[in-house]
């Protein structure tokens, strides 16, 4: 069972698809910290200064300044701010795994034509078009083979 296990382990689609994951977790990460670090602020500064990661709903009925303190003293909340933040992050990696998957297929042959079967022969003897299983042809009932 162990060596079944090895082989199943070392086939190249397993360890693609480990690289994969590893690689998109990784760029995962990098596109949250480009949403939250670099695309936000500029977005937040044109909407009048909104920290778009601080925004949210409180549902206790109590106040509170920041999204920290309602969560620190455990009020419940709907935090829509984060909640745009891992919209964007879905929206952007999305669109980055739509460029990479364009990419492959250019870079993939295009399949084979099969060629097309004839659905007509020409006449010997008239030589005139008939269909491909006729006995006789049509135009001047010479016998076809």
């Amino acid at each position: 069972m162990l060596d079944d296990f090895k082989k199943f382990a070392m086939r190249g689609n397993v360890v693609d698809m480990a690289v994969g994951i590893v690689i998109g977790v990784a760029f995962g990460k990098i596109v949250s910290s480009f949403v939250k670090d670099i695309l936000m602020p500029p977005i937040g500064l044109l909407m009048g200064n909104v920290d778009f990661s601080s925004l949210f709903v409180n549902l206790s009925g109590e106040s509170y300044e920041s999204l920290a303190q309602a969560q620190a003293a455990g009020a419940p909340t709907i935090n829509y701010g984060i909640f745009i933040n891992t919209m964007l992050d879905f929206v952007i990696i999305a669109f980055a795994i739509f460029l990479v998957v364009k990419g492959i297929e250019k870079l993939q042959p295009a399949p084979a034509e099969e060629p097309a079967v004839p659905t007509t022969k020409t006449c010997p003897d008239c030589v005139s078009e008939v269909p491909i299983f006729a006995k006789r042809c049509k135009y001047c009932t010479s016998e076809l083979k």
